[in-house]
């Protein structure tokens, strides 16, 4: 499995649609691609999805 951590910040002077993508729901985090969760992160949940 590999992580990979943005900040989005940082990335949007390079790739301003990371801001209006993901800007009012930080933190958030994909797995495979896709949105898992933003804003809290519920711990279990995400364990148990990374474990599948």
């Amino acid at each position: 499995m590999q992580v990979t951590c943005i900040d989005v910040d940082e990335a949007a002077a390079d790739d301003p649609e990371l801001r209006a993508e993901f800007g009012d729901r930080l933190p958030v985090v994909l797995l495979d691609g896709k949105e898992h969760s933003y804003w809290e992160v519920d711990e279990q949940r995400l364990r148990a999805d990374l474990a599948r």
